[in-house]
């Protein structure tokens, strides 16, 4: 992002050229090959172009590189890291960064952010690792990470968890292994939809029955507390059921869902009874994308369930 004088606001013009001069001792960490593969603002990116991102990366695996970094725009950043980890099956590391503040205001923290995603991707401990999100000399896992604030630098953060390594004088430390995850195989098309509902008090359960005569092929709902929804929703969610497989999450920000607290109508107990699947640890947005991945792959209800566990946990 770069303002020019006299305009309203910052805009997504800087390419990856200007990115790389713009930083101190980038050419020192690793050598570089730049390519700008969109200009975009994060709000608008749509899968294609991350599968245009997750081929050209490979490509860059293929002809040598040790590592890849993306840079994007913060608004979306953790659900695009989530997105390509489901499908990136590189031993390489896959890094993404943004910034918080652009570079006219005081205290701009992208070239910091790009020179730490860079020593990260160079290095060899990040192998295995998936996709990582580098900010503010953090390193996430891209299944943890959340934007937890609008402006903070600090904003990226990964509840209970806590970021996976960190940054600092220029070494990479990392604090905990990555789980290992199965990975799916690109899908030839991504047209199917997911619904993501955030539950809220007293709401409309017809959201549900209007999904589903629009076409939508999932349904990941954000919860109440530990995974719960309204009787009224229940009974939509239920019936459903009969059509496309449905995940229930939190919407609370830290926390997973529980399998077996509450048996109230509604509560963890019953919605799985009756084939409703709990999202665990993963948030409602990753667990729409994990569920659209899934379909996208043409996986029935218990593979869904299977990978569901896999990734949420």
């Amino acid at each position: 992002m770069t303002g020019t004088p006299g305009s309203q606001g910052v805009s997504s013009n800087l390419g990856a050229e200007e990115l790389a001069q713009s930083v101190p001792g980038l050419a020192q960490a690793a050598t570089l090959n730049l390519h700008t593969l969109a200009r975009i603002a994060s709000g608008s990116i749509r899968f294609q172009h991350l599968f245009d991102t997750l081929a050209w990366a490979g490509q860059q695996v293929d002809q040598g590189a040790q590592g890849v970094v993306i840079t994007q725009g913060t608004d979306t950043l953790e659900e695009s890291a989530f997105l390509l980890d489901l499908f990136w099956n590189r031993r390489q590391p896959l890094v993404l960064m943004g910034a918080m503040r652009n570079p006219q205001m005081p205290g701009a923290d992208g070239s910091a952010n790009l020179l730490a995603a860079v020593q990260v991707a160079a290095d060899k401990h990040s192998c295995e690792r998936g996709v990582l999100v580098v900010m503010n000399d953090d390193i996430h896992e891209a299944r943890r990470v959340r934007k937890m604030h609008t402006t903070h630098v600090d904003a990226f953060v990964s509840p209970v968890f806590g970021p996976v390594g960190v940054v600092q004088e220029g070494q990479v430390r990392y604090l905990r292994d990555t789980p290992e995850t199965p990975r799916l195989p690109t899908p030839t098309a991504h047209d199917d939809k997911v619904l993501l509902l955030e539950h809220s008090l007293d709401d409309d359960p017809d959201i549900v029955s209007c999904a589903l005569s629009a076409g939508y092929a999932g349904i990941v709902v954000a919860g109440f507390g530990s995974g719960h929804v309204s009787e009224p929703l229940r009974d939509a969610l239920v019936a459903a059921l009969a059509q496309v497989p449905v995940i229930v999450c939190s919407r609370t920000g830290a926390g997973s869902t529980t399998t077996a607290v509450y048996g109230y109508k509604g509560a963890e107990i019953d919605l799985q009874q009756h084939g409703v699947l709990m999202g665990g640890w993963l948030c409602p947005r990753k667990a729409r994308l994990l569920l659209a991945a899934a379909i996208w792959n043409g996986l029935n209800r218990d593979a869904i369930n299977k990978l569901l566990t896999a990734w949420s946990k």
